[in-house]
C-alpha cells in the first residue's frame, strides 16, 4: 500500500513515534519493540475440546518460555471449562466464534508474545525459544509455524511446502499453524478481528501493515479430524472456495454461512 506524504497505513508509526519506541523498519516506517521478548501468553479458543485439550496443554508446558496459558471457552457442554482449570489454565468465558475468543484472550494477556492456538495444534518442545529467536529481528512483527498433520490421508502430504507457498505468495498463515505476535504490536492492529470465520487472513493483513511475517524454526503437529470428518477433497474445495470469496470482499458473516452450509 502506497501512503501519501499526509498518511500511512492504520496501526503504523510515524518516524517520530517509531524513534521513542527505538527501532526502525522497513520503508521507514518503525516497527516492533526494542525491548527483549522473553515470555510468551498461549491463547486457546475451544468449544467441547475436553478430549484434545489435555495432550495441547502437554505440549504447551514443555516450552518453558511460556508464562501463562489462557482457555477461552465459547460456550462448551462436555466440561471443558472445568477439565482447562484442572490443568492449570486461566479460563474465561466467551461467545462462541473463534476470532471473538482470541480477541478477548489477547487482550487479557501478559506476556510480551502472545502465542494463538488450536485446541489440537500440538507445540514442540523448541516452540518457544524458536519463536523468541525470529523476534530478535525487530522487523518482524509476527509469524507462525510449519505445520503437519496427524495421520494424514495422501493428498494431505506437502503441508510444510504448502506453509511456504501461502507465506511467500499471499502472504498468510493459518489458524492451526499457531500466529504469534508481539504484545505491543495488538493495540495498533486494533487487536484480533472479531469474525466469525477467516480471522487469521483478516489478522495477517493487518499484521503485514506494519511490519514483516515469518515462519520460525518449528514444526507443530495439527489434527487430521476435520478432513476424516467432512471428507478430505471436499474439505479443501469449500476452503478454496471460502478464501476466493474473501478475497473478492465477501462480509464476514457471508463467509460463515458458506463454510457452513450443508
Amino acid at each position: 500500500m502506497k501512503c501519501s506524504p499526509l498518511t500511512r497505513p492504520p496501526g503504523t508509526l510515524s518516524p517520530a513515534e517509531g524513534e521513542r519506541a527505538g527501532v526502525r523498519g522497513r520503508s521507514g516506517l518503525w516497527v516492533g519493540s526494542s525491548a527483549p521478548t522473553r515470555s510468551i501468553s498461549v491463547v486457546i479458543p475451544t468449544l467441547n475440546e475436553t478430549v484434545a485439550l489435555p495432550e495441547t496443554i502437554r505440549c504447551v508446558r514443555a516450552c518453558a518460555e511460556v508464562s501463562e496459558i489462557i482457555v477461552v471457552d465459547g460456550g462448551s457442554t462436555d466440561g471443558t471449562p472445568r477439565r482447562a482449570e484442572e490443568l492449570g489454565c486461566r479460563v474465561l468465558p466467551s461467545p462462541p466464534g473463534r476470532g471473538a475468543q482470541m480477541r478477548l484472550g489477547a487482550a487479557q494477556a501478559t506476556g510480551d508474545v502472545i502465542l494463538l492456538l488450536h485446541a489440537d495444534t500440538h507445540l514442540p518442545p523448541n516452540a518457544g525459544r524458536a519463536l523468541l529467536d525470529t523476534l530478535r529481528d525487530p522487523s518482524v512483527v509476527g509469524g507462525g509455524f510449519w505445520k503437519v498433520f496427524d495421520q494424514p490421508r495422501w493428498f494431505m502430504r506437502g503441508s510444510r511446502m504448502r506453509c511456504w507457498l501461502r507465506l511467500n505468495f499471499s502472504g498468510r498463515i493459518l489458524g492451526d499453524q499457531g500466529i504469534f505476535l508481539r504484545r505491543d504490536v495488538l493495540d495498533r492492529i486494533n487487536g484480533v478481528p472479531d469474525w466469525p470465520l477467516m480471522e487469521e487472513y483478516e489478522l495477517c493483513r493487518r499484521l503485514r501493515t506494519v511490519g514483516r511475517l515469518t515462519l520460525a524454526a518449528a514444526t507443530v503437529v495439527t489434527s487430521a479430524r476435520r478432513f476424516r470428518e467432512r471428507g478430505g477433497f471436499r474439505t479443501y474445495l469449500r476452503m478454496g472456495w471460502v478464501a476466493l470469496r474473501y478475497w473478492m470482499g465477501a462480509t464476514p458473516e457471508e463467509l460463515r454461512r458458506l463454510y457452513e452450509r450443508k
